[in-house]
């Protein structure tokens, strides 16, 4: 659930909005917005009033509940077609598809997730999502990456033993114990943050710092020996329970005793590691059916705790949004409690499929509450689904999901004893000071969690860099400002100081859901989220509805994308709309701003808005240059990812400039084949 290992790295997709270029999208209108990511800054207007938000979802859109058989069936379906599919997407000789998942809308769309191989080889971030109706088999699609999956070779030039090598050093880093190989070197092309070429995935097992074991993912460059990315795979999120009082519990009998397995839910089973840290402890079982006192010195209390979270996730997800267990075959994961001695966190495990929970500090506190529980759980199901990445921009947006859903599993639970709020871990006390983790209204209010998107965010611990997704739900939820929910107050902002009008965690469960397994992929950045949600809004409410515009204006409330009426909030603005020629590979080049009527120096939140046009932004690197010469870097070259065009701004603290004067957009070109121009750019002082 909290880590506090940073495993960086980021891939920031952004795509163009520029009438300059002419995408190719099959569908219009929501088609147009699944096809391409537009990632925005700071909002520039209001809108004349707030939304409100009362339309209800077209029958069509919506997901129909698959049962296991069904949903098996789907699958068999796509897979049988996977050669015309790829070849319908245009898709090279030596690229196949795999099918990892589907869904199906009342209407007959149905959406289904692959996963790529280029000649025989995995492809890391190749991912991709084909919406097909019964009108056309690729009516719309959203791919990870734009790249052609053309790596240069497939021949490697550094040896396996390197990579091991390489991989071992950073799974040592960060005081981690017991470091080994969990998986050895295999060869796959790494294609999720730049040009695809052929790379090395190792993965290193051990414990990381605080004794969550470690699934650390490392991707080695096989020509040049560079390590490119690493990620860890480990993600940390009658029964007398501890935290929920005395709650129904689902369990077997076998013989005279009964045991903690969830028949009705997949087969869920609760164990009991008894502060061991590997295998699968014993399952919970006795001569009664009646578990624990209520008080964390029993073992039962927390196995109940778990067992009963595991269940009211299990029919969230199955009630609410239609699915049947976390990968939608209606098998059930497992729960396993009194991890470790005086463990401090949770955490959910592809390779066992289970979820984990310590006890938490003088193992007095299990971490076993229901939002834990949901967010541990949901780990999972983003696993299974977008499998965003558990770093960078992705990571955040992963552990956001978790807290989203642990917050709307608590609220559907209806629990008097834990009542449903918009904090995170409010019953566990892991700050030993009755504080919750995290706080969605304000997430900053933790003391680490970011309350706004701003360019550097993909660099920090994944569960800081969630708070704005975490932000935004709140916001489309329930709106800005001082309200009261069941008994806790809350005071949201807003990145541009303008009100926000909710439309109900009804609706924006739905959509956070429907985008997440139906438009994110493995590096989704916010940019990206921003639009998969406005293309999940659009299919439920249509693109001209109070939802939509709700949906604009929270995201904008959070520095991501205009608002609904096309602005913000004001200022004084000075622009450059002439095209300058980006050469080649060259030197670099300039476009030039003169500010006057300015007074003192420059704000700490001047907003840089760039529009660039250019067929790979990997090779860029983009600076803004004061009237001194200091230069601000705005985008550095071999970040961005594999996208075209640059449509964003950037935010800078130029604090220490002087307002008036020439200001200059630098743009240079590092590598050779893809061109471009500086369209426009824009300086606005708040």
């Amino acid at each position: 659930m909290r880590s506090s290992s940073s495993r960086r790295g980021t891939s920031h997709r952004r795509t163009p909005h520029t009438p300059r270029r002419t995408a190719a999208v099959a569908l219009a209108s929501v088609a147009a917005l699944i096809a391409a990511a537009v990632q925005g800054g700071t909002a520039i207007a209001a809108p004349e009033k707030a939304p409100s938000a009362a339309s209800k979802a077209k029958p069509g859109s919506e997901s129909v509940r698959l049962t296991p058989a069904q949903r098996a069936a789907l699958i068999r379906e796509a897979d049988a077609a996977k050669t015309e599919t790829a070849e319908d997407l245009g898709l090279g000789a030596k690229e196949k598809l795999v099918v990892r998942d589907v869904l199906k809308d009342r209407d007959g769309t149905v959406h289904t997730r692959y996963e790529r191989t280029y000649d025989g080889l995995p492809v890391l971030g190749g991912d991709l999502i084909v919406q097909s109706t019964k009108a056309d088999a690729t009516a719309a699609v959203v791919k990870a990456t734009r790249a052609a999956i053309k790596p240069a070779t497939t021949k490697t030039a550094v040896s396996a033993a390197k990579a091991r090598q390489q991989a071992l050093k950073a799974g040592e880093a960060g005081e981690a114990k017991d470091a080994d190989i969990n998986r050895a070197p295999r060869k796959v092309i790494w294609a999720a943050n730049g040009k695809p070429a052929v790379a090395y995935e190792t993965v290193v097992g051990g414990f990381q710092h605080d004794g969550t074991p470690q699934e650390l993912h490392v991707v080695t460059d096989a020509t040049t020996g560079e390590k490119v990315f690493e990620w860890e795979a480990i993600e940390t999120g009658t029964g007398n329970t501890v935290y929920s009082g005395t709650v129904d519990l689902t369990t077997t009998q076998s013989g005279s005793t009964y045991n903690l397995t969830d028949g009705a839910r997949g087969g869920h089973k609760t164990y009991n590691l008894n502060r061991g840290t590997s295998g699968t402890g014993t399952l919970f079982s006795g001569p009664d059916d009646v578990w624990g006192n209520g008080t964390p010195s029993n073992l039962e209390s927390a196995g109940a705790d778990a067992h009963y979270g595991a269940a009211l996730t299990w029919d969230y997800y199955k009630n609410v949004h239609g699915r049947s267990g976390i990968r939608g075959d209606g098998v059930g994961a497992y729960s396993r409690v009194h991890y470790g001695n005086n463990y401090v966190n949770a955490f959910w495990s592809d390779s066992c499929f289970c979820m984990t929970y310590g006890d938490g500090s003088g193992n007095a506190n299990p971490l076993t509450s229901i939002d834990v529980a949901a967010h541990e759980m949901t780990h999972g199901l983003t696993s299974n689904t977008a499998g965003l990445n558990y770093s960078g921009e992705s990571g955040g947006l992963n552990e956001a999901t978790s807290d989203i859903f642990g917050s709307t599993v608590e609220f559907y639970a209806n629990n008097s004893s834990d009542v449903g709020d918009y904090l995170i871990g409010e019953e566990i006390d892991i700050n030993g000071d009755g504080t919750p983790l995290r706080y969605m209204d304000k997430p900053s209010k933790d003391g680490a969690s970011k309350d706004s998107w701003y360019s550097g965010i993909g660099s920090i611990d994944v569960h800081y860099s969630s708070g704005p997704a975490n932000h935004f739900f709140y916001l489309v939820s329930e709106g800005s400002g001082t309200k009261t929910i069941n008994g806790v107050t809350y005071n949201s902002p807003t990145s541009d100081g303008l009100p926000v009008a909710g439309i109900g965690r009804d609706k924006a469960e739905k959509i956070w859901f429907r985008a997440l397994t139906t438009k994110f992929t493995s590096n989704t950045n916010y940019a990206g989220a921003r639009t998969g949600t406005l293309a999940a809004t659009g299919e439920l409410y249509g693109t001209d509805s109070a939802e939509y515009k709700a949906v604009q204006d929270a995201w904008a409330g959070i520095n991501v994308g205009e608002r609904s009426g096309g602005g913000g909030g004001g200022g004084t603005s000075f622009e450059n709309t002439a095209d300058v020629a980006i050469p080649d590979r060259g030197a670099a080049v300039t476009s030039s701003i003169t500010v006057s009527g300015r007074t003192g120096n420059a704000p700490s939140n001047l907003q840089v808005a760039v529009d660039i046009v250019h067929t790979y932004i990997g090779d860029l690197k983009v600076e803004l240059v004061a009237p001194d010469g200091s230069a601000y870097t705005l985008k550095g070259y071999g970040t961005g990812g594999s996208a075209d065009n640059i449509n964003t701004t950037y935010t800078v603290n130029a604090s220490s400039e002087v307002a008036n004067g020439v200001w200059k957009l630098r743009v240079q070109d590092n590598a050779a084949i893809d061109t471009g121009y500086i369209n426009s750019w824009k300086l606005t002082f708040p």
